[in-house]
C-alpha cells in the first residue's frame, strides 16, 4: 500500500498578480523550466491582461517592472519557443494549458 503525504500550504496574495506569479513560480520548478523572475513577470502580466500584444499593455509592464520594450520583446520570443506563450488570433497570450482565472482562489494538486 502506498502511503500518500498531504501537505497544505495557504498562501496569502494581495491581487491577481501575485496569485499568478505564484502560480507560474510552482510551475516553473515543477517542470525545471528555469524561468528568471522577469519571464515569470511577464507570463503572469499576460494571463491576467489576457495578452501582451497591445502597446498600452506593454507599456504598463514596463513601468510596472521597471524594464524596457526590446527586453519585453526578447523574453516573448524564448517564451513562444518554449511553449509558454502563443499567438493566438494574432494575439500574444498564455498558452491555454497553462491558464487559470487568477481572481479566483486556486487549489494545486501537485503528484510528484
Amino acid at each position: 500500500m502506498e502511503t500518500i503525504l498531504k501537505q497544505n500550504i495557504k498562501a496569502s496574495v494581495i491581487d491577481a498578480f501575485a496569485s499568478a506569479e505564484k502560480y507560474y513560480s510552482i510551475i516553473s520548478a515543477v517542470n525545471n523550466l528555469k524561468l528568471t523572475n522577469r519571464e515569470i513577470q511577464l507570463v503572469a502580466f499576460t494571463a491576467v491582461r489576457g495578452n501582451i500584444s497591445y502597446a498600452n499593455f506593454r507599456e504598463e509592464f514596463c513601468e510596472t517592472y521597471s524594464t524596457t520594450s526590446p527586453t519585453i520583446n526578447n523574453i516573448i520570443s524564448k517564451l513562444k519557443r518554449m511553449g509558454v506563450l502563443t499567438k493566438i488570433n494574432g494575439k500574444v497570450k498564455v498558452n491555454p494549458v497553462l491558464l487559470l482565472d487568477f481572481g479566483k482562489s486556486i487549489i494545486l494538486e501537485i503528484k510528484l
